[in-house]
This record gives C-alpha cells, structure tokens and sequence, in this order.
C-alpha cells in the first residue's frame, strides 16, 4: 500500500480551481447555487485510481473528519513550448477534482 502522500502530491492553487471551490457560496444563478458540495483540486500520481485518490485525501486529512463524494481526474499530456528559442516539453500530469460532503472544510480562511 502506498503512502498517501505518494498518490496526492499537493494542492493545485490556481484561478479555477479557485472558482470551482466558491461555488458552494455563490448565488449568482440558480444553476450556480444548486452545487452545495465543496471541491478542491489536487495533483495526483499518474498511475493512481480514483479509488486510491479518495482513500488518500481521506486519510490526509482524517483529523478535519471528511468524507469524499466524488472524484473527477483529468490527465493533462506534455505540451511543446520554445522558451528562449529552445523546445521542450511541459511536464506531464494528472489532476483530480475532489468534491466533499455538504459543510466539510479541509482549510481555514484566514
């Protein structure tokens, strides 16, 4: 069995998922404010199953006592870019979208 945090690699801080974890408290639309679940996105082992992913999250943060619903995964291939007139590619990864229980909080806002 592999470590928790070999499978979950860290937490994906990014415009978008930024969105995507305020959407229990927007109010904007009706389609908007039907989504009561909390999401958070986080950088996951390529090899890692959905399964895994959910055991893992739930494990990482067993002391805030949450219960993942779903878990959505996304596998982002490597892109070509010219940096300075040299190619290369991007680096290639898996992302997951984790949705919690109604009323679950896995970080504090300061």
């Amino acid at each position: 069995m592999k470590n928790p945090y070999e499978i979950v690699k860290c937490r994906r801080v990014t415009e978008k998922s930024r969105v995507l974890e305020n959407l229990q408290s927007a109010t904007s639309n009706a389609s908007i404010s039907r989504c009561k679940t909390p999401k958070a996105v986080f950088e996951v082992d390529l090899k890692a199953n959905k399964a895994q992913i959910k055991r893992a999250v739930e494990q990482i943060y067993a002391e805030k006592n949450v219960k993942v619903v779903s878990v959505n995964t996304i596998s982002i291939p490597p892109k070509w870019r010219k940096v300075r007139g040299h190619e290369g590619k991007t680096a290639r990864l898996k992302k997951a979208v984790v949705s919690f229980r109604p009323g679950d909080v896995i970080d504090e806002k300061a």
